[in-house]
C-alpha cells in the first residue's frame, strides 16, 4: 500500500505539490561515491607504497643511531642537531642556495622572454618554435646531462675540437673554477622550456580585447608586455618560482651524472642530496642519511614558506 503525502499549503493559500524523491537517490549517490573511490584506488596504493611509506620509514630511521658496539639506540633529534652543524651538509646547502639565487632568475627570464616572443608570433613558425624550446625538457634529465657531458668533454667534445682548430684554449666548464657556470648552463636550458609553456598558457588566457584597447590608446608592444601581460600572469610566475626553488634546492641528477668527467670537482658533499646518497650507499649510515634528507626538506619548506609569505604580503611579484 502506497502512502500519499498531502500537498504543502503556502501562507497565501496556494498549494504546491511535494516533489517525489528520485528512485534510489541515496543508493545511487552511495554507488557513485564508491565508483569514484574505485578509480582513485590504484593511485592511492602507489602513493602510499612509494611515497608515504618510504617517508615514514625514513623518518623513523632518522630518530635512531646504529653502531657496531652500541647497536641501534634511540637518538631523538641528535641526528638533526648533528646535521645542522655538519660542515659537509652546510657546504652543500650553501652551494645550492647560491646556485638558486642565480639560476632561478635566469630560468624565469629566459622562459618569460621566450613566452612573450611566442605570444606575438602566429602560424607554423610559432608551433615549431614552441617545440624547439620545449624539447630540452622533453629529454630525460639523465640523457640530457650525458649529452652536455659529451659537449663539455676535454678529450672528444666539440668545444675542445673547435678550440684546437682555431688554436685557442677553451675553458673546461666542469673544472673547479668553472663548474658553477657549466651547471648553470645545463639547468637553465633543461627547465626553461617547461616554465615557458606555463607562462605561454597563462598568456593565452588573457582576453585579447585588453590588448586592442591598449593599442587604441596608443600603447606600444613593449608597454603592453610590461604593463599588461606580465602583471596579469604573476600567479603563473609565482608558481614557476616555487617549482624552481623546490627543484634547485634538491639539486642532484646533473652534478651526479657529470661527476665522472669533472676530474674530482663534484665531491661527495657537493650538494645535500649527493651527500645523503653517499652516506647511505657508501658508508651505510642510513640513519644519519635520513636525517640529512629531512633536514634538507625542512630547509626547502622554510624557503618556500618565506617566499609565499613575502609574495602574499606584497600582493604581487612586481609591486
Amino acid at each position: 500500500m502506497v502512502s500519499i503525502t498531502p500537498p504543502t499549503a503556502l501562507s497565501d493559500g496556494a498549494v504546491v505539490p511535494d516533489t517525489p524523491a528520485a528512485p534510489g537517490g541515496r543508493r545511487g549517490s552511495a554507488r557513485r561515491h564508491w565508483v569514484g573511490w574505485f578509480f582513485i584506488f590504484p593511485f592511492l596504493v602507489v602513493f602510499l607504497a612509494f611515497l608515504v611509506a618510504p617517508l615514514a620509514y625514513a623518518a623513523y630511521l632518522s630518530l635512531y643511531t646504529k653502531g657496531l658496539a652500541t647497536g641501534t639506540t634511540f637518538a631523538g633529534i641528535d641526528n638533526y642537531k648533528r646535521a645542522f652543524t655538519d660542515p659537509s651538509f652546510l657546504h652543500g646547502l650553501w652551494f645550492v642556495l647560491k646556485f638558486s639565487l642565480v639560476v632561478i632568475p635566469l630560468q624565469v627570464f629566459v622562459a618569460l622572454a621566450a613566452a612573450l616572443l611566442l605570444d606575438e608570433i602566429v602560424g607554423r613558425l610559432a608551433r615549431f618554435a614552441r617545440l624547439i624550446i620545449f624539447l630540452p625538457y622533453a629529454i630525460p634529465v639523465v640523457l640530457g646531462s650525458l649529452m652536455w657531458g659529451f659537449l663539455y668533454s676535454p678529450s672528444f667534445g666539440p668545444i675542445e675540437q673547435i678550440s684546437t682548430l682555431f688554436n685557442v684554449q677553451a675553458p673546461f666548464l666542469l673544472s673547479q673554477g668553472n663548474i658553477f657556470y657549466g651547471l648553470l648552463n645545463v639547468v637553465t636550458w633543461q627547465w626553461a622550456g617547461y616554465y615557458m609553456i606555463i607562462i605561454y598558457a597563462a598568456l593565452q588566457g588573457i582576453d585579447t580585447s585588453i590588448y586592442e584597447a591598449a593599442r587604441t590608446d596608443g600603447a606600444s608592444s613593449k608597454q603592453i608586455a610590461f604593463r599588461i601581460k606580465i602583471p596579469m600572469i604573476t600567479p603563473a610566475l609565482a608558481l614557476i618560482l616555487v617549482f624552481a626553488l623546490i627543484g634547485t634546492l634538491q639539486f642532484f641528477v646533473e652534478p651526479k651524472v657529470l661527476g665522472p668527467i669533472a676530474n674530482g670537482t663534484v665531491t661527495p658533499d657537493f650538494t645535500p642530496n649527493i651527500y645523503a646518497v653517499t652516506l647511505a650507499l657508501q658508508y651505510a649510515q642510513f640513519n644519519y642519511a635520513s636525517a640529512i634528507s629531512f633536514s634538507l626538506g625542512f630547509v626547502v619548506f622554510l624557503a618556500v614558506a618565506i617566499f609565499m609569505f613575502v609574495t602574499r604580503k606584497r600582493g604581487s611579484l612586481f609591486t
